[in-house]
């Protein structure tokens, strides 16, 4: 009796193609979802690489020729109007008020403070932009690693369900039953993970990848509002 429960076991195609196709439309549907979600983490996870890693590619350039002690009107005339690098467009903010200032020829007290205050407060809303242009798709990631181990428990379940109604209708409790239901179950399961664990990862990942631009990004705004507050000291002593 066990020798022909195994062999019927054994007769059976558990391939994960097979198991797709014996599964009843519900199972079909969750681990068709979820191939699509996984898909779609890793058309996120793609694009978001590019896209911060240019970005960081960028910056570094960008702040290269800031440090270095560059004068800000040079660094300003080489800023084209619209800049494709984040940093750029973050200093591009303040151009034309940094242009204005310039053409006056005595600068007071209070127009210079002024001038920092606006400029402060433009470049702390452009870096708000270009992390908000950052984090895009980062919420889906968060959703699919949230809800695809529940979906694919939502699978597992329905299947173990439907090997139950075989026990029942079939009025056996042998392997040969049981097995291929089971494994139409986990198999949901593990889609679920498949599609979760990349997701969380990336997640994590490109997040704290923002969260450390977003801190140059700061860094950057704070040390252009002390040199561009140093050079209009110096105008409105020299005037």
């Amino acid at each position: 009796m066990e020798t022909e429960t195994l062999a019927a076991v054994a007769g059976n195609d558990f391939s994960l193609y097979e198991l797709f196709l014996r599964a009843d439309i519900v199972v079909k549907f969750v681990m068709g979802l979820l191939v699509l979600l996984s898909i779609w983490t890793w058309g996120i996870a793609i694009d978001k690489w590019l896209t911060i890693g240019g970005t960081v590619k960028r910056a570094k350039q960008f702040e290269l020729a800031f440090w270095s002690g560059q004068p800000i009107e040079e660094l300003d005339d080489r800023v084209s109007d619209r800049p494709k690098e984040a940093m750029a467009r973050v200093f591009g903010s303040v151009s034309r008020e940094w242009r204005d200032a310039r053409r006056v020829t005595n600068v007071t007290t209070s127009q210079a403070e002024a001038l920092i205050d606006r400029a402060e407060r433009l470049m702390h809303a452009a870096s708000d932009r270009e992390l908000s242009r950052l984090e895009k798709g980062l919420g889906t990631l968060a959703t699919i690693g949230s809800v695809s181990p529940f979906i694919g428990l939502l699978g597992t379940v329905w299947g173990i369900m439907n090997a139950f109604r075989d026990i029942a209708s079939q009025g056996s409790t042998n392997l040969a039953v049981v097995a291929p239901g089971i494994a139409e179950a986990l198999f949901a399961t593990t889609l679920g993970l498949v599609a979760a664990i990349p997701a969380v990862t990336f997640y994590n990942m490109f997040s704290s990848d923002t969260s450390q631009f977003g801190d140059r990004l700061d860094t950057f705004t704070q040390e252009f509002v002390v040199r561009l507050s140093r050079r209009l000291s110096e105008r409105s002593e020299a005037s």
